[in-house]
């Protein structure tokens, strides 16, 4: 999220530094799994493939660690316009909330949530049981705001300093 709010829809304004990138590799490999919207998911399906194996040679066992974990990792996908989902994914099409109350109650440990849509309906149903943002020191001053939709009053419990400029806030409903 950019210091004004907003995400970086297209992946274009910020990348994560180094050692931004380990800690999402290390969060990645512990999830539980991850619930992604359409969008957020068709972008992040590029690790399916072996595409990221070009794109930096000085982070290629990185990016590989990552890629690794990405596939290894279970995913729900929350779409009503996609018939079919990659590996190691399902698709929710209806019921999106008894959906994720069953992925809640059967699994153990944290399951993310991709994509600011879908985590403001998930927040509106009161499914959201901690905000994780990354803090980038960029003002991209549009774009989608980081909350769309309800505006949940949280409480900081903690902020910790990842790398040389983001910082990771942790909020829990109010």
């Amino acid at each position: 999220m950019s210091l004004d709010g907003y995400v970086d829809h297209d992946h274009d304004a910020f990348a994560p530094d180094p050692v931004l990138f380990k800690y999402f590799i290390e969060q990645t490999r512990k999830a539980a799994g991850s619930i992604y919207g359409r969008g957020l998911y068709e972008l992040m399906r590029y690790w399916d493939g072996d595409n990221w194996d070009q794109d930096d040679p000085a982070m290629g066992g990185d990016l590989r660690a990552f890629a690794e974990a990405w596939r290894a990792m279970p995913k729900w996908v929350v779409s009503r316009s996609l018939k079919s989902v990659g590996p190691n994914a399902r698709l929710i099409g209806d019921d999106v909330e008894a959906a994720v109350r069953k992925l809640k109650a059967d699994l153990v440990g944290e399951i993310e949530v991709g994509g600011p849509k879908l985590a403001a309906s998930l927040t509106e149903i009161g499914l959201i049981d901690e905000y994780q943002l990354f803090l980038h020191p960029v003002v991209l001053g549009r774009g989608r705001p980081f909350f769309v939709g309800p505006q949940p009053r949280l409480r900081l419990v903690a902020g910790d300093r990842i790398g040389e400029s983001v910082i990771k806030l942790k909020y829990v409903p109010a």
